[in-house]
């Protein structure tokens, strides 16, 4: 029998110095196995809706934020608050606020692909494991944008040109 849907509830939670939107569902408290669904560009914790209510009828609690600049989270205008470092700390301060102390299991697509990346290599404490779709680890897009003195962006133009999706929303 198919256990039935939670309920996703919504709030608002101060987190690295910004506002951020999480939708959760499942258990509340530190018992329940937590994981973490990280949206992809441009997306939002909606896309993760599914999977939610799929793991969260099953006893995980399921954390699915806006990212920073996303949705009902906050978006800072200096560009340069939208590193990696940045991002991924607003990933830890938000499991702080939600009282979430255990190593979580992370999910990321696309842009959350990214950052589920960079939560591991940053913060190996907080993850106890990896799912991630459509983006493999590219540490040496950012070496080589780095080394070529470029950002991000402007590596994928001239990799991938202007047509690529990425280029395309700038």
């Amino acid at each position: 029998m198919e256990a039935a849907a939670a309920a996703v509830l919504h709030r608002t939670v101060e987190a690295n110095g910004i506002s951020m939107h999480v939708a959760e569902s499942g258990p509340d408290g530190d018992g329940a196995p937590a994981v973490v669904f990280l949206h992809g560009f441009p997306e939002l914790w909606y896309s993760w809706r599914h999977q939610m209510a799929h793991l969260a009828a099953r006893g995980y609690r399921c954390v699915a934020p806006d990212l920073r600049g996303y949705g009902g989270t906050a978006a800072p205008p200096d560009v340069a608050s939208y590193s990696a470092f940045h991002v991924v700390g607003d990933v830890v301060a938000l499991l702080d606020a939600l009282g979430i102390h255990n190593k979580v299991f992370v999910v990321g697509h696309d842009w959350g692909a990214i950052i589920a990346w960079y939560l591991c290599l940053f913060r190996p404490d907080r993850v106890a494991a990896l799912v991630n779709t459509s983006v493999a680890f590219m540490r040496h897009i950012f070496v080589r944008a780095a080394a070529a003195a470029v950002t991000p962006i402007d590596y994928f133009h001239r990799t991938y040109g202007p047509t690529y999706y990425i280029c395309r929303f700038q």
